[in-house]
């Protein structure tokens, strides 16, 4: 099985091999199933007890849960003590100065305080040998605060073997008969970003569905899980669900039991002073507009704050207009400024402090930055909480060494959302290395006070969740070289070591192709049926995805089955399901317009997958689990006419044909639209010896009886791989060249295909020429030279600057970009560090360079964009903004295709030439390039990569 994952599928996505199983991605690991000298013993005969003398309730509840994670573990509980009472060995949990038993070992210098005191957050874990009279050993778990020894908590939990996600995947526990703790100290540190969260949102139907069914609506015992599944990811921070929906309001419980549990809460970008627009429906009377109801919305947020009392929350600041829209066009800065101002008084009287010391943001989502580079400005102790594109692309960023602000700066970012150009709700869309590239770069540019991040339903977007929790923890623990350690540690710690290569596989080859193309987005002409053999590359792909998958659920244990398929085989299977459906429904209006007897198989084909995709929510939502689940599956994905969701799922037109009784030749020649009997005459493209696929012919029937063909060829180097025989329905035939017995230069061969009465004549044209034996790069074949932008064959590099590869992160394979973030981000010439493409022509000529990057954003805000720079040989570097002529359509076009085309004319030599790539500034994510030699033709994912000569 390893091998099907590590070749088939590494051949397919460019995934690369694990480096190590251990990594900097990976917290060090201190649980051990045999006893040992230097180990504590946790559970043996039995259970540790634990001691707990402190009063905060948040705690408890993650002791209790400790308890329970124990016993479901390994069948023992421990019992909870406040003393001691003799004990031999002890699980000593508290938090500095709100524990008798902790600051006693604090005196006497059993504890280092020196990496906790005064610490955000911050936990150690030590084994303290005699900590006190009559106990031989305490495992101690200590933190800096609160948070901090919940955190601690919650890490013993997950090293035993409790997953994050046990609750909210299924993910079983490892079950253990004995549990021991290396002797040693351990800490995560202190949090790079302080406040870390998820913003639930577009929440209807599937979760709205489903937790009014389990909970009777979001209330405190739904929110009870949200918020120990937050604190279980070592996250802090949670936005509320917010369609219709009321936080404080909906249950007078959600508000204190955050608080309890440890959770801050903010409101979203267009809820200001801790009221939830569906407030404002409620109780709110007038407009929603200061200039005319001033009075009204003060008496409004004074509530919010007064209702907010001591819980601790961020308050957001500002206003949009009513219902998440644009203010309308008199609302100006100053009067903003002054909403702001009014806004910060209103806090000072209800806290009766300052307004510095109450944490608040001011939001610069949409249109709202636009007023900041037009000059509003807020006070400094407001943190500026930026904001990405809602697909996932940061739109500004503070400039690397600016003064720093007091209120910092915060990242709001999607995973989902609702909007142009399109909705995207259904499925984890969300490709690690994406994630990894824009977060990143948003943390190198001090972005470190709040990342929040638009989740949508919580399911089904658990590893991506989990991924940037953890990243937002420590982003330098996860360099770009560990994110597939990282899938496999992350597949590990809910499926076992036994499979996790193979899930790890799973997990990196769904995230490339789901981040190709948004599911909502998807149509039957997405990919080409015509070009580079796209739509069938395409169909492989997620074949050998499902059959990888398919093998590894056979051979898990029973007990993971459920979320293996929550986690792992639904996206997987759904997805290529609603592939297969396009593909389907492409071939299904190609074969009606070539009178194919096909046709209607094909329409029958999208009906069966239409049916399918309705059994798969199915399953998830009511046969898993009884239906533990149910609606999560419920968000419509099929037959959007534009950037909102139909109302149901509909089927794509289909066509039907009347089918004669006898049969008749069809014929159609791959890289090319036209077909016989509509074009009396076939002709191939030009091919030569370095070509990267074969030209394929397709016969097939135009009647209900089967055809005798023949096919004609006088030509000794041209084969085909069939050469007669009977079309049933159709059939596939090779033209292969004998390059070898072929004449040098350039000429055209035919072949003629014979049936009945039909003939048609198919014309082959060849180039056959050598290149220097000298040479090592790439020769273009059918007009065209494609390279992944990982694939140079030589790179320079000037201190600081170093040619990073982000592994993974690409449409067809790896991206590579310049780094650090810091080097040159407001250059406006070139750097001295280069790419270098070494590739081959046959003629000299002007030529189309196409570079593919990634849809980055001018986070800069630079008047020319970001920018690279090209060149041929030794002729003068030209520079080129990836963000020319930007406007909505543009946009629209980059973030639908996940790809940034520019495009110059540049003159080649016969034989070799050199391309270069240059840094101009950061940011630019090369992933492909294509020369167009006049072959060029439409389609997704661009010409397979051009034949390498070494």
């Amino acid at each position: 099985m390893k091998s099907f994952s590590t070749t088939i599928l590494a051949l397919l996505f460019g995934i690369l091999p694990l480096a190590s199983v251990f990594s900097q991605a990976e917290n060090p690991r201190f649980v051990s199933e045999s006893a040992a000298l230097n180990r504590f013993p946790l559970v043996n005969e039995v259970a540790s007890p634990i001691v707990f003398d402190g009063t905060d309730e948040g705690v408890l509840m993650a002791v209790k849960n400790l308890q329970e994670d124990i016993q479901s573990v390994s069948g023992k509980m421990p019992g909870l003590l406040t003393k001691m009472d003799g004990q031999n060995n002890i699980v000593l949990i508290g938090q500095l100065g709100e524990s008798e038993w902790i600051d006693q070992l604090v005196l006497q210098g059993q504890i280092k305080i020196s990496s906790l005191a005064n610490k955000w957050e911050t936990f150690q874990i030590q084994t303290i040998q005699n900590p006190f009279p009559g106990i031989n050993q305490a495992l101690v778990i200590v933190g800096s605060d609160k948070r901090g020894t919940i955190f601690g908590i919650y890490e013993l939990s997950k090293q035993i073997g409790v997953s994050p996600w046990n609750w909210w995947a299924d993910v079983p526990v490892k079950n253990k008969k004995a549990i021991f703790i290396n002797h040693g100290l351990y800490s995560k540190g202190t949090p790079a970003v302080k406040y870390r969260g998820i913003f639930i949102n577009d929440e209807a139907p599937a979760l709205s569905g489903w937790a009014h069914e389990k909970f009777g609506g979001f209330n405190h015992q739904f929110y009870g899980n949200v918020f120990e599944l937050i604190l279980r990811l070592h996250g802090n921070y949670l936005w509320p669900a917010m369609w219709g929906r009321a936080f404080y309001d909906d249950d007078p419980l959600n508000g204190p039991l955050a608080d309890q549990y440890g959770i801050v809460i903010g409101t979203s970008h267009h809820e200001p002073m801790m009221r939830a627009h569906a407030e404002w429906s409620r109780y709110g009377k007038g407009d929603w507009n200061y200039q005319s109801n001033k009075e009204t919305l003060q008496e409004f947020w004074k509530t919010g704050m007064e209702r907010q009392r001591n819980m601790e929350a961020t308050v957001s600041l500002g206003m949009r207009g009513d219902g998440d829209e644009p203010m309308s066009e008199e609302n100006n800065i100053a009067l903003l400024e002054k909403i702001i101002e009014d806004q910060r008084k209103i806090i000072e009287d209800v806290t009766g402090k300052p307004a510095s010391e109450t944490p608040q943001f001011w939001a610069l989502y949409k249109e709202v930055q636009e007023y900041y580079e037009k000059g509003m400005r807020v006070p400094d102790d407001v943190m500026l909480l930026l904001c990405d594109d809602n697909w996932g692309n940061v739109r500004k960023l503070p400039a690397i060494g600016a003064k720093p602000r007091k209120g910092g700066y915060g990242m709001y970012y999607h995973f989902d959302y609702v909007g142009g150009p399109r909705n995207y709700k259904w499925i984890n869309t969300n490709p690690l290395p994406k994630i990894w590239e824009q977060m990143n770069r948003t943390y190198q540019h001090g972005v470190d006070e709040l990342w929040v991040v638009n989740v949508g339903d919580i399911k089904p977007m658990e590893f991506p969740i989990s991924f940037f929790l953890d990243f937002a923890w420590n982003p330098d623990a996860i360099p770009v070289s560990a994110i597939a350690d990282y899938t496999h540690n992350w597949a590990e710690a809910q499926f076992g070591a036994q499979y996790a290569a193979e899930i790890g596989t799973l997990l990196s080859g769904f995230g490339k192709l789901s981040g190709r193309r948004k599911p909502e987005l998807l149509d039957q002409k997405s990919y080409s049926i015509h070009f580079y053999d796209e739509m069938t590359s395409v169909s492989k792909e997620w074949k050998a995805l499902e059959e990888l998958s398919a093998l590894v659920k056979s051979n898990l244990d029973a007990k993971y089955l459920p979320a293996y398929y929550q986690l792992v085989e639904h996206p997987i299977i759904a997805s290529a399901n609603l592939h297969r459906l396009y593909e389907s429904t492409a071939l299904n209006h190609l074969y009606f317009l070539q009178g194919r007897m096909l046709t209607n198989t094909m329409a029958a084909d999208v009906k069966a997958y239409f049916k399918k995709d309705s059994l798969i929510s199915d399953f998830y939502n009511n046969i898993l689990l009884d239906g533990k689940w149910s609606h999560m599956m419920d968000q419509t994905h099929i037959g959007y006419t534009y950037w909102q969701e139909p109302k149901k799922n509909a089927m794509p037109e289909l066509k039907n044909l009347k089918v004669s009784s006898p049969g008749n030749l069809g014929v159609a020649i791959s890289e090319s639209t036209s077909f016989f009997p509509e074009t009396k005459q076939l002709k191939s493209v030009e091919l030569s010896p370095f070509d990267v696929q074969k030209v394929k012919l397709e016969l097939f029937n135009r009647g209900g009886k089967p055809i005798d063909f023949k096919i004609m060829n006088q030509t000794k180097w041209l084969k085909t791989t069939v050469e007669s025989g009977q079309v049933e329905t159709q059939i596939e035939i090779l033209i292969e060249v004998d390059w070898t017995l072929a004449p040098k230069g350039r000429q055209i061969s035919e072949i003629e295909i014979v049936s009945g009465k039909d003939k048609v004549k198919v014309y082959i044209p060849m180039h056959n020429y050598a290149v220097d034996k000298s040479f090592k790069g790439y020769i273009g074949s059918f007009g065209v030279v494609s390279i992944e932008a990982d694939h140079f064959t030589a790179k320079h590099e000037v201190n600081p600057v170093r040619w990073q590869v982000l592994p993974d992160h690409g449409k067809t394979g790896n991206s590579i970009m310049a780094t650090p973030e810091s080097a040159f981000t407001e250059s406006d010439s070139l750097q001295g560090s280069f790419l270098t493409y070494d590739v081959w022509f046959e003629e000299a000529g002007e030529y189309e360079v196409n570079v593919l990057a990634s849809p980055t954003l001018n986070y800069l805000n630079t008047e020319e964009g970001i920018r690279y720079g090209l060149a041929v040989n030794e002729n003068e570097p030209i520079l080129v903004s990836i963000h020319e002529n930007e406007n909505a359509r543009t946009w629209d076009t980059w973030v639908a295709n996940s790809i940034n085309i520019t495009k110059r004319k540049m003159k080649f030599e016969k034989g070799p030439n050199q391309l270069k790539l240059y840094m101009v500034n950061p940011g630019v994510v090369f992933q492909k390039l294509i020369i167009d030699a006049g072959g060029l033709r439409q389609s997704y994912l661009g010409p397979k990569e051009s034949f390498y000569k070494f």
